[in-house]
């Protein structure tokens, strides 16, 4: 058995996996050592990825030749396109999937990638050489080198889970904690704290009354989240609807009789949990005038009655739980399968981590997921490529991967932890990024494939075809303001939507300006001439030799099928590859002004990027600094004077001090 590696990834969850994806495919010997094999990526919580500002992250991971998009779009059960009733910058993917084939999916992948190896077991200790990480040692006995580690246990390290009273180690219910690391890596210097985190119980669908439930379907017609064009079961999968419930004040008094022997409230549990996805317990203390709070029960799997309670985390004790949903409507004979618990877990301070996501203390070990503090599938699976390609390419002797605020949300999201630290579990919303009318979920491939591709990542089909994608953008663009639309043509289509007639030729950019226009709707009322004339005909928009992912098959990642031009499966495609570049251009035009105005303010903060502050430089030197500033300084590290300006404590006078000196 090999025991020499480029790079060790520890644990198998979603970053883990997209880690080891990441460093084998860039062409580093990688060895990925997890607990279970039956595990990867794991859907220990809800059972979905995406959502509001995580559906925008998949789709980078995805853009960047990552899997999590892929794997999801071969496991879902539901889709749907959160706030469409807002501006495109706010549009985020989200999908239902089946658990078990999510992890059966990511097993195939992994198990396909020709320079990587998977070792199932235990790392009880890590090996350091002076302040350099250089191995492991499993529980088994078997001890693996390395140039570079990557950590991504969860909560699995120092793992404790709490039912009531009821408490015992374990990193998910049934799964042993990983002990020992976490003291190692203290010793190092590395800053360690505890958080927490929940899960609600899973319900026997067959045991809860529908009739008394809001039923929730999928879109009509469902997206996907990877980019490349595939036969996706997003768009021939029969879509499994969720349900809608509600507590109310019985539920509440019931909850509420448990107060006293709840965890989180008699001190048991001292971590802190995630303030976006608090317990139910946390929900009455918060809110205590609210008389109902709605729950969702979601799919856990096509072929499984075990439904997912979303909304009713909670570490109360097992009776209260039981007592409490069969006092809602609905749920009065719900049968469990599992109850709902809390886990509270080991993570490091993330401010100790430099943006490729290696830490400044401990050489060659890079840290992702919930080890930095962060709560969340997509934030873990964002980190987890950045890191597992910064892992390869340091032990490759490479320059970093480094993605600003600018270009990413995950760019956001390494930022936000190394500059600013948690002091809570870390979710991304939208709100979080200052440009996100660039970094839109529709655009990801835009922005961030050409730059995996330079890095050797992104595949050359991928490059290509996203290349090709946006000339087709680009044509079309030009083509909708050049080209005039007569009133005669256009003025029926203005009525149907409540639009004002026009009175005289207009450009389609002009008219595509006005609320609930569609670029797809206007392309259909210009002279068929015109169109041929300016080469925007859909022949010449198609897609031409698809390559398209079988995942019927085995291997459904190595495997391409050529589709013949006449098949029902090409011209599904199509249909699907033009409406996604209508939406492109018809964003594009109507959002221009705002565009624009974000990639100018984009380009004034980028200047500040370029002031580099060297890794070693000694603060106390600069007289004109703030203590707070200087202590501020001393324990982040920035590396730019852009990063200096978001740490917390850091004011706009000792930027400008930090100007004049590194300005010079």
């Amino acid at each position: 058995m090999d025991t020499y590696f480029d790079v060790i990834v520890v644990g198998g969850g979603h970053a883990g996996c997209e880690a080891a994806a990441a460093s084998s495919n860039l062409g580093a010997k990688t060895l990925l050592i997890s607990m279970d094999m039956f595990s990867f990526a794991r859907m220990s919580c809800n059972p979905a990825v995406g959502g509001i500002a995580k559906g925008q992250i998949v789709r980078e991971i995805d853009a960047l030749g990552g899997y999590t998009g892929i794997v999801t779009d071969a496991s879902s059960l539901q889709f749907r396109m959160l706030n469409r009733s807002k501006g495109p910058a706010m549009w985020s993917p989200r999908a239902q999937c089946d658990k078990s084939e999510f992890s059966s999916n990511w097993r195939r992948i992994l198990e396909t990638r020709s320079n990587l190896m998977i070792y199932a077991d235990i790392v009880t200790s890590l090996t350091f050489q002076g302040s350099r990480i250089c191995g492991v040692v499993c529980r088994t006995g078997a001890k693996f080198t390395s140039k570079t580690l990557v950590l991504t246990t969860g909560t699995f390290l120092g793992g404790k889970i709490f039912i009531g009273s009821n408490s015992f180690p374990g990193g998910r219910i049934g799964e042993q904690p990983s002990l020992g690391l976490t003291e190692q890596l203290k010793e190092m210097g590395i800053r360690t704290s505890r958080m927490k985190t929940g899960t609600p119980p899973r319900i026997d669908l067959s045991s809860v009354d529908l009739t008394q439930s809001v039923l929730q379907e999928g879109d009509v017609n469902p997206e996907k989240f990877s980019f490349l064009p595939y036969l996706s079961t997003a768009q021939s999968f029969d879509q499994m609807p969720c349900y809608i419930f509600h507590t109310n004040e019985k539920v509440h008094d019931i909850l509420r009789s448990g107060f006293k022997d709840s965890p989180l409230f008699n001190g048991l549990i001292h971590g802190k949990g995630p303030r976006y996805c608090p317990s139910i317990e946390d929900k009455l203390r918060t809110f205590p005038d609210k008389d109902s709070h709605q729950l969702f029960l979601e799919p856990e799997g096509r072929h499984t009655k075990e439904y997912y309670l979303q909304g009713f985390s909670s570490s109360l004790p097992l009776q209260v739980q039981l007592d409490a949903l069969h006092a809602i409507n609905g749920l009065q004979n719900a049968r469990i399968y599992k109850p709902a618990y809390a886990v509270e877990y080991d993570y490091f301070d993330p401010g100790q981590l430099s943006q490729s996501l290696e830490s400044q203390v401990v050489d060659c070990l890079f840290l992702a997921g919930q080890v930095n503090g962060t709560t969340g599938y997509e934030e873990a699976a964002g980190q987890g490529i950045i890191a597992g390609i910064n892992a390869a390419l340091k032990s490759l002797g490479k320059e970093p991967f480094v993605l600003g605020r600018d270009e990413a949300y995950i760019g956001v999201l390494i930022d936000d932890l190394i500059t600013k630290g948690v002091d809570e579990p870390y979710r991304m919303f939208t709100s979080r990024a200052e440009y996100r009318i660039l970094l839109r979920q529709d655009n990801a491939d835009f922005r961030l494939t050409s730059k995996s591709h330079n890095i050797g990542l992104a595949s050359e089909y991928r490059y290509d075809f996203t290349s090709r994608k946006y000339d087709k953008i680009s044509l079309l663009s030009d083509f909708a303001l050049s080209v005039n639309i007569k009133p005669d043509a256009v003025n029926a289509y203005l009525e149907s939507i409540d639009s004002a007639p026009v009175s005289e030729s207009k450009k389609i950019s002009d008219i595509l300006s006005r609320p609930g226009t569609k670029f797809s709707d206007l392309i259909k009322i210009v002279p068929r001439g015109t169109i041929q004339s300016h080469s925007v005909d859909t022949s010449s928009l198609k897609l031409n030799h698809i390559s398209s992912f079988d995942f019927n098959s085995i291997d459904f990642l190595k495997t391409d099928v050529v589709l013949p031009d006449d098949s029902p499966e090409f011209n599904t495609l199509n249909s699907l590859y033009l409406d996604e570049l209508y939406t492109s251009v018809e964003i594009q035009l109507k959002y221009q002004g705002y565009i624009g105005r974000e990639e100018r303010n984009a380009g004034k903060i980028s200047r500040l990027e370029n002031l580099i502050i060297p890794d070693d430089f000694d603060f106390s030197r600069l007289s004109g600094l703030s203590i707070e500033c200087r202590q501020k300084l001393a324990k982040y590290k920035p590396h730019t004077i852009s990063q200096a300006s978001r740490i917390s404590g850091v004011s706009p006078s000792d930027i400008s001090v930090l100007l004049v000196y590194f300005g010079r």
